[in-house]
C-alpha cells in the first residue's frame, strides 16, 4: 500500500492521478479535509481508504499500520504567511521527523515534500548539494520548518536512504481549494476573465524592472512524473531540486495567460504589501544537474506549453480535477 499525505491536496492529489493512470489503488489518504473543497479533488480518484492526519501519526507512533510499501508525504501546513511558528514545528518538523523515522527503520520508501523557499533571498545560490544546506537562511516560517528537516535528514543520515524534493513554483490543476495560495496562472485567469487586466506586483529593487522578478514556474504533471519514477528507483536517494532550471519572468507568465485565453496582453503593476516586500524573492531558479545525473526524466513543458494547457483543458473548461 502507498500512502499519500496531503493526498486531498493540489500535489498530494496529482499524485493520486498519476498512481492511478498506472493502475495502483491500493492507496491510503491521510489529509486534513476540514470546510473547504480540497475534497472534490478526491472524487476522481481510486484509493483504498482516508485517515485524518492526526490519527495517521498516532497510528505510525503506536506502530499499528500494516502493509506499507511507500510513503510519499506532500502533507503540510504550506502557506508562506502562517505566523504560528509552534505550529509549524510540530505540523511541518515533528511530524515528517517521526514518519521518517518510522518508514526507514522498517525500510518503506520515504519521499517527502521539502521547498525552495529554504533558499530565502538566493544569497548562497539555489544549488542543492549537501555542503550548502546548512548555510541556506529561509526567510519564513514556513521556510524554516522546511530546512529543519533537511538539516536533520542531512545530520541523521536519512538523507541517504529518504528522497527530498526542494519545489520550486508549482502550477496547475486541482488548487482550486487554496484560495490566497493558489498559483498566479489561476488567479490571472480570474482577473483577466473578469477584468480584462492582470495585477502583478511592482518591483522595488534598481535591478529588476516591474514584472520582471523571475520564478522556476513547473507544472504538476512534470512534478508527479519525477515522483513516480523516485517511487519505482529505490536506490536513488538525497535531496534534490525540482523545477525547470530556467527561471522565467512573470510578465512571461502573463503573457502566456494571455495567449492561452486568446487575448492581447493588459498588465497593469500594483504595489507590493508591506508585509511581503521583506520576505520576496526577486528570483529562482532550480539547478537541476544533481537530479539528472540519476536519470529522473525531467520536465517536459515550457512555460507556455504548460499554460497552455492548464487554461484550455482545465480552467476554461471549469474541470478542477485531474
Amino acid at each position: 500500500m502507498i500512502v499519500v499525505t496531503g493526498g486531498a491536496g493540489f500535489i498530494g492529489s496529482a499524485m493520486v492521478w498519476k498512481l492511478n493512470e498506472h493502475g495502483v489503488d491500493d492507496i491510503l489518504i491521510v489529509d486534513e479535509l476540514g470546510t473547504d473543497d480540497k475534497w472534490k479533488n478526491l472524487v476522481p480518484r481510486r484509493y483504498r481508504d482516508y485517515l485524518h492526519k492526526d490519527v495517521f501519526i498516532e497510528r505510525v507512533r503506536a506502530n499499528t499500520l500494516k502493509d506499507v510499501t511507500g510513503i510519499i508525504h506532500l502533507g503540510a501546513c504550506s502557506a508562506t504567511t502562517e505566523r504560528d511558528a509552534d505550529y509549524l514545528m510540530e505540523n511541518n518538523f515533528r511530524y515528517t521527523r517521526d514518519l521518517a523515522e518510522w518508514a526507514t527503520g522498517r525500510g518503506i520508501r520515504f519521499i517527502y515534500a521539502s521547498s525552495a523557499s529554504t533558499y530565502g533571498d538566493g544569497e548562497n545560490g539555489f544549488g542543492d548539494d549537501d555542503a550548502r544546506v546548512p548555510t541556506l537562511r529561509p526567510l519564513h516560517m514556513y521556510g524554516y520548518s522546511k530546512q529543519l528537516f533537511d538539516l536533520h535528514a542531512l545530520r541523521t543520515g536519512l538523507a541517504t536512504q529518504t528522497v527530498g524534493i526542494k519545489f520550486f513554483n508549482v502550477f496547475g490543476p486541482n488548487e482550486y481549494h487554496k484560495a490566497k495560495m493558489r498559483s498566479v496562472p489561476l488567479i490571472a485567469f480570474e482577473q483577466i476573465r473578469d477584468t480584462g487586466a492582470l495585477n502583478l506586483f511592482k518591483s522595488y529593487r534598481s535591478d529588476y524592472g516591474d514584472g520582471e522578478q523571475k520564478r522556476d514556474f513547473i507544472y504538476v504533471k512534470d512534478c508527479v512524473n519525477a515522483i513516480w519514477w523516485l517511487l519505482n528507483n529505490k536506490s536513488v536517494n538525497g535531496i534534490f531540486n525540482l523545477g525547470t532550471g530556467a527561471a522565467r519572468t512573470w510578465n512571461d507568465l502573463g503573457k502566456a495567460v494571455f495567449a492561452a485565453m486568446d487575448r492581447e496582453p493588459n498588465i497593469r503593476y500594483i504595489e507590493m504589501p508591506d508585509a511581503l516586500r521583506n520576505q520576496y524573492q526577486y528570483f529562482t531558479e532550480a539547478p537541476m544537474e544533481k537530479l539528472r545525473a540519476t536519470g529522473c526524466p525531467l520536465p517536459q513543458f515550457t512555460l507556455e506549453t504548460a499554460i497552455a494547457d492548464y487554461m484550455r483543458n482545465y480552467v476554461a473548461r471549469d474541470m478542477r480535477c485531474m
